[in-house]
């Protein structure tokens, strides 16, 4: 939420006026101080109208507020600095201050009964359903505001709306019918669905020996690595009942269930018994790789071991393929042991004989082979379709879009989203193991039901709104330039 509002403070104009008393009550919020030059009382001019520190402060402490509410009260001055809830604050007011040039230019205005009527109807200054000036005094007071400053800020907020009024039009029946007529639009199609059972492959050795040479370099040994292991086993380790009780007793978030209960030591004991093992073999294993790094003692076993291994963890693979030959790892558990190991020599990728390539061949071969194919049967298919010789005939739409053809919901979807964005008559939609060969019969527009209609109407009148702001605010920093005084509160 915090980060949406960061991004987007510019279009909450709308929403956040500085005039809102949503926070009635909250205390005065301190942020620091800033550099007034010649023009002290006002940080910015935007256009013909200047910006006074008081309007400022308004927005920033109502600003202030929302964001602490966000944090659940653990807001301070650091953190709204870092948050940069001043150049937001400042933002706000600079665009209401772009919007109240534009309404100047077309003469809109707002009277003292208006504003009147404005502050009767806040809720925060009523007593008993009735406005009461002093809860209101009270509350600028609270606020350190004067009533005059407060006042022209409701004024500047009914100005503001009536021109957004002005601005704002629903969206036209043509626009709504344009819109709902794709939801509307329904297929009668012919179709027949292709699959891997509907073509015929060889698998030959030739045809592999040909794919192999072609792909070889897909089919490749991994990095290979001689080393040696010099093995320090747990196993031997006597342990006892305190030492199991005690082990289980500070671990016992590590022992719980599927179901977050927690499992008695009975049921956990060769899991208990290991851990412990191995955190007192540790230092025999230490003492082990010191031996054997000096030549006392010698490796346990010798090996070689693919990159891919999957008796040893790829953390360790990635250690062991860091090492240059003769490099030592200190002691790594491996499984229920620890293990010290030696790189011996290092192997690069080799590429496999067809022999060793060829389980993964035939499975690539007859992937690739097989979708070739039906792609061949597929164009074969389409020269000469039509309802005779489909598989079947069917009236599908948009609006009504279950599983027509009998696809998985993924594949039904992507077909209803290439057949209704396509502009052939007919064609081939690729799925994901099948191909689908259609040909449109006839169309008709079913029309929207009165639910419909109204959420289209407030779909496409809500994209006109967003279109509106987004343009209106470009224009705006085209149209008046802003003046900063203040050091701090540049948006560049």
């Amino acid at each position: 939420m915090i980060s949406w509002m960061q991004k987007h403070n510019r279009y909450l104009v709308w929403t956040i006026w500085i005039a809102t008393i949503a926070f009635i009550g909250a205390g005065f919020v301190g942020w620091g101080s800033y550099q007034f030059g010649a023009n002290s009382g006002k940080i910015a001019k935007v256009g013909d109208i200047t910006i006074e520190q008081s309007r400022f402060d308004m927005a920033y402490r109502n600003l202030y507020n929302q964001y602490n509410q966000q944090l659940q009260g653990k807001l301070d001055d650091k953190k709204a600095k870092e948050i940069g809830i001043d150049k937001q604050a400042f933002a706000m007011v600079r665009t209401q201050t772009q919007i109240l040039n534009l309404a100047k230019q077309y003469g809109i205005v707002a009277s003292d009964t208006e504003v009147a009527k404005a502050l009767e109807s806040f809720e925060g200054f009523k007593s008993n359903g009735k406005f009461d000036k002093t809860v209101y005094e009270q509350y600028l007071q609270s606020q350190n505001i004067k009533a005059k400053v407060f006042e022209d800020m409701i004024k500047d907020e009914l100005i503001i709306n009536k021109l957004i009024a002005l601005l704002y039009t629903n969206s036209t029946p043509f626009e709504d019918k344009a819109a709902s007529m794709p939801l509307g639009l329904s297929d009668q199609i012919a179709y027949s669905i292709l699959t891997s059972k509907d073509v015929t492959i060889s698998t030959d050795d030739s045809k592999l020996q040909q794919y192999w040479s072609i792909n070889k370099q897909n089919y490749m040994h991994p990095e290979k690595y001689l080393i040696e292991i010099l093995w320090t086993p747990t196993d031997n380790i006597e342990i006892s009942q305190e030492e199991l009780e005690a082990f289980y007793k500070a671990n016992a978030n590590k022992f719980v269930a599927l179901d977050g209960k927690q499992l008695p030591l009975a049921a956990v004991i060769p899991l208990v018994t290991q851990e412990i093992r191995i955190q007192k073999a540790e230092k025999t294993a230490q003492r082990a790789y010191i031996d054997y790094k000096k030549a006392k003692i010698q490796a346990s076993e010798k090996i070689s071991i693919f990159a891919n291994d999957p008796k040893i963890s790829p953390e360790i693979i990635n250690e062991i393929s860091k090492l240059k030959n003769g490099d030592i790892l200190k002691p790594r558990v491996v499984g229920t042991k620890y293990a010290t190991i030696k790189l011996v020599s290092k192997t690069s990728p080799q590429t496999m004989t067809f022999e060793e390539a060829k389980t993964n061949l035939l499975k690539d071969y007859s992937q690739e082979a097989s979708k070739n194919a039906l792609q061949t049967l597929a164009k074969n298919t389409l020269k000469n379709f039509d309802a005779t010789n489909a598989q079947a005939v069917k009236w599908i739409s948009l609006k009504n879009n279950d599983n027509a053809l009998s696809l998985s919901n993924e594949e039904n979807l992507q077909f209803l989203q290439e057949l209704f964005t396509s502009h052939k008559e007919k064609g081939i939609i690729n799925l994901s193991d099948k191909v689908v060969v259609y040909k449109i019969i006839a169309q008709r527009v079913i029309p929207s039901d009165n639910k419909e209609a109204q959420m289209i109407n407030q779909s496409v009148s809500e994209l006109k709104r967003k279109l509106l702001e987004v343009n209106l605010l470009k224009q705006l920093d085209k149209d008046f330039s802003t003046d900063v005084y203040v050091k701090g509160l540049d948006l560049e």
